[in-house]
């Protein structure tokens, strides 16, 4: 499933390609990709003759902000989950049997919505609404990690007296909005922890090298454009560089980059753990 950096490497594909769009006419293939309003035909309303002014991220939600004769027009959002990705299309091409919502311009210019599980989502928030009141996920979401409200203090407090294994708990998105698997396992390697120790034994150096392996590793994937682990695909089909320089993840029985120990994997809370007992001692 595509994580943060993935997430916002396509924001900013979409910020680039997409600013001032001018949606024509919307098309649903696929009447389950549509989460709000109940009916597909409405979402095609709500957007068609609209412009794209501009996208944000929260988490893994993509938001995009919606004008109609330059007034707010609500917000269009979107959840990829595990293989949903865009695609721009300057010229016409008939749809892949997983397209699932296309939408054109005045030009026959065109952005494609493709998603092989069919676990993607979309939503149009009025004018007006919370987006959390559409977008009832946006409730669970915990701070970004790259904001202020995320610190050393908050892991502290929010896994004080846990004894859940903190790869599980860095899973939990209310604690820390739009980190997964490959990055959780990439930032337990990078502070020197392994992922089955309890949260109340984390100590508070251990969660301060913890928060800054977090950022660290976010924003370097999000330069290399994501990662080759997942099944996600930017707006020109292509998927980021992070995978090659991977510490741990995927990794497993080769010898850890850094001591030469193999890399175990393990199961936690049914995901996959790749970890180097050596390195991870602490």
């Amino acid at each position: 499933m595509p994580e943060l950096p993935e997430v916002e490497t396509v924001r900013r594909g979409l910020e680039r390609q997409t600013l001032g769009f001018q949606i024509a006419r919307v098309e649903v293939l696929r009447a389950r990709a549509i989460a709000a309003p109940p009916l597909p035909e409405l979402f095609c309303a709500a957007l068609e003759g609209c412009e794209l002014s501009g996208w944000l991220r929260r988490g893994k939600y993509l938001i995009g902000q919606l004008q109609r004769n330059g007034s707010d027009a609500g917000h269009w959002g979107v959840h990829l989950r595990m293989t949903g990705q865009f695609l721009w299309l300057s010229t016409p091409q008939e749809p892949c049997r997983h397209t699932r919502v296309r939408l054109w311009d005045a030009k026959d210019q065109e952005l494609r919505f493709v998603d092989m599980r069919s676990f993607g989502e979309m939503w149009w928030v009025p004018p007006g609404a919370a987006l959390e009141s559409v977008i009832t996920g946006l409730k669970r979401l915990g701070p970004e990690p790259f904001s202020d409200a995320f610190s050393p203090e908050h892991l502290r407090d929010r896994l004080k007296g846990s004894n859940r294994p903190i790869k599980t708990a860095l899973l939990d998105q209310s604690l820390v909005a739009g980190v997964g698997n490959i990055y959780a396992d990439e930032s337990l390697f990078i502070s020197g922890i392994a992922p089955h120790t309890p949260c109340e034994r984390l100590k508070t150096p251990q969660l301060q090298r913890l928060h800054a392996a977090l950022v660290d590793v976010l924003r370097t994937s999000i330069g290399a454009g994501g990662t080759t682990f997942s099944d996600f695909r930017d707006l020109t089909g292509t998927n980021g560089n992070y995978g090659h320089a991977a510490w741990v993840y995927r990794r497993s029985g080769q010898p850890c980059r850094t001591c030469g120990t193999p890399i175990r994997r393990d199961k936690l809370a049914g995901r996959s753990s790749h970890w180097c007992p050596n390195c991870q001692s602490g």
